[in-house]
């Protein structure tokens, strides 16, 4: 929840952007009504066809003489009804899914596109999948053991309604299982978890479809089989298309390492460059090969020694040795804490140039140097 200092009131601005929001959310909603009603308007002619499309797997295994009915007095109008509209909405599916993506995209990075489109457009594929499973493979099987399980004297007529709650239920049911690609592949990427835990946990994954199966599927075995076996095989199919993506991933790493071996920051430079030996180059104030201050490069020089006859255990390695961002250990990072304090004790010790006075110019100059 978020706080605002109270008395303080949103600026221009950042009321303009969240009206400006609403307005788009209301346009893509409206848009969206709009897209089921039109698809709705063209099938409701055809809506007791579709009915009898839909109750063809449970009509062909009716005894002789049996037939559907009706109990309510408004179910021969409104089940038809039902139907459509829900069938309606499932046509506009991906429609739907695009009013929602061009709504959220322009807030998601570019990976976060590269990823969400390929999903989003897999797992309404799957659904449909799923759907089409449940209607031509599930329903054959589950009407012909309901109504040969049925005792002697008993005729079977199902309720047009109760029928229809039934398959909307298993279409729902097999929709939703056939998404375990979409689903192992997003925990992967995501680094929920890895493939090897996943492949680790099998068992308890067979065992947790087949509970998933007893729970969105009629009190029977052959549904719930029905459903837990292309969930175990979808899991399978979801955990190699994740291995096959880590591989590519790995591949693609390489390569950039491969192209880039030193890393962004460049190999060091041991003449004075990014991360060699500044101290070893001329700095402000030294003495060079024509005067100066005698003193103060003696001091340096004896510092640069005294570092240099440090323990070869204590001493850097050379960085080009070192790939990538590795940390520098212990006994490393104390060899350069005291080349660093060296050199700047070196420095503290040199007297400036602008100490000596003025009447120190009329010393005599060394003899072979030039008088300026």
């Amino acid at each position: 929840m978020s706080k605002t200092t109270p008395g303080v009131e949103p600026s221009e601005e950042a009321t303009e952007t969240l009206l400006s929001h609403l307005i788009e959310l209301r346009d893509r909603v409206l848009r969206m009504f709009i897209a089921v009603l039109v698809v709705f308007l063209i099938l409701f002619p055809f809506a007791n066809q579709l009915y009898t499309f839909l109750a063809d797997p449970l009509m062909a295994h009716l005894p002789e003489g049996t037939s559907m009915i009706a109990i309510e007095v408004a179910a021969p109008f409104l089940i038809p009804f039902k139907l459509t509209l829900l069938l309606a909405v499932a046509i506009s599916i991906p429609y739907l899914l695009y009013q929602l993506w061009a709504f959220i995209a322009p807030g998601l990075y570019q990976h976060e596109k590269s990823l969400a489109a390929p999903l989003v457009a897999s797992s309404t594929i799957l659904f449909y999948l799923g759907m089409a499973f449940a209607y031509f493979v599930v329903f054959p099987l589950i009407f012909a053991f309901f109504t040969a399980a049925a005792p002697e004297g008993v005729d079977v007529m199902t309720d047009i309604s109760r029928y229809l709650d039934f398959v909307i239920l298993l279409f729902i049911a097999f929709g939703i299982a056939f998404e375990m690609p979409v689903a192992t592949i997003l925990l992967v990427t995501l680094g929920a978890t890895t493939t090897e835990k996943l492949a680790a946990k099998r068992p308890y994954v067979i065992v947790g479809v087949f509970l998933v199966g007893m729970v969105l599927t009629p009190p029977d075995i052959i549904s719930q089989t029905l459903l837990a076996l292309p969930m175990w095989l979808l899991f399978e199919v979801g955990l190699i298309l994740a291995r096959i993506m880590e591989r590519r991933k790995a591949q693609e790493a390489g390569a950039e390492d491969a192209d880039d071996p030193d890393g962004p920051d460049g190999p060091d430079d041991p003449d004075g460059g990014p991360g060699g030996d500044a101290g070893d180059g001329p700095e402000p104030g030294d003495a060079g090969p024509h005067g100066g201050d005698p003193a103060a490069a003696r001091e340096k020089s004896s510092a640069k020694s005294s570092a240099a006859k440090k323990p070869s255990g204590t001493r850097r390695p050379d960085p080009a040795a070192r790939a990538g961002y590795t940390p520098l250990s212990e006994a490393e990072m104390d060899a350069e804490l005291d080349r660093i304090e060296a050199e700047a004790e070196a420095r503290r010790d040199r007297p400036s140039g602008g100490d000596t006075e003025a009447g120190s110019t009329d010393t005599p100059d060394e003899p072979g140097s030039d008088r300026r």
